[in-house]
C-alpha cells in the first residue's frame, strides 16, 4: 500500500478479540521480523481500502501472495474466536483460483459454520478497521449461532 492510513492507535478497537488476534495471525506470517517494533495500526493498514486506494486498484486482477495471506489470516482469525467461544477445533478452507476467486469455509467437526464466497480477492479490504471487526463478529454470530443448534455434528 502507498500511503499508511493508521487510524488513532488510542481507539479501543485495538483491545478487542478480534484485532489482538488479527495482530497474531499477521505477526505470524512475518517469517524475517520485518513488523517488530511497528504499531499495530501500522500492520493492520493493509486490511483499509479508502476509496482513494480501491480506486487505485484495477477492476481485473490476480491476487499476489500478499493479499492471498491476508485473505487467510482474516479467515484465520475468525476460527480462532470460533475455538474460544465454544471450544472445538474449527478449522479454516480458503480455496481461489489464480484469478481471486473462490470459497472460504470454516468447519467445526463434521459441520459447517461459514461458508462465504470469494470474488476479485485483489481487491479485499474493508473501509476501516471497525468495519472488518463488523463483518467477522458477523460471521463469528451466525457460526456460533449454528454450532448451537447442531451441537452433535459439530462434537464429530
Amino acid at each position: 500500500m502507498s500511503d499508511i492510513v493508521i487510524e488513532d492507535a488510542a481507539d479501543p478497537i485495538y483491545e478487542t478479540d478480534f484485532v489482538r488476534e488479527m495482530l497474531r495471525q499477521m505477526r505470524a506470517l512475518d517469517s524475517y521480523g520485518q513488523w517488530d517494533g511497528k504499531p499495530v495500526p501500522e500492520i493492520l493498514d493493509a486490511f483499509v481500502l479508502t476509496k482513494e486506494r480501491r480506486k487505485a486498484i484495477p477492476v481485473i486482477g490476480d491476487p499476489d501472495d500478499q493479499i492471498i495471506s491476508r485473505v487467510k489470516a482474516f479467515h484465520n482469525a475468525i476460527a480462532v474466536l470460533i475455538e474460544k467461544e465454544c471450544g472445538l477445533m474449527a478449522v479454516p478452507f480458503v480455496q481461489l483460483t489464480h484469478e481471486g476467486f473462490g470459497r472460504a469455509l470454516i468447519i467445526v467437526g463434521k459441520l459447517v459454520v461459514m461458508d462465504r464466497t470469494l470474488r476479485d480477492v485483489h481487491r479485499f479490504g474493508f473501509d476501516s478497521l471497525s468495519k472488518m471487526k463488523s463483518e467477522a463478529d458477523k460471521y463469528l454470530s451466525v457460526a456460533i449461532e449454528i454450532i448451537g443448534k447442531h451441537g452433535e455434528v459439530a462434537g464429530m
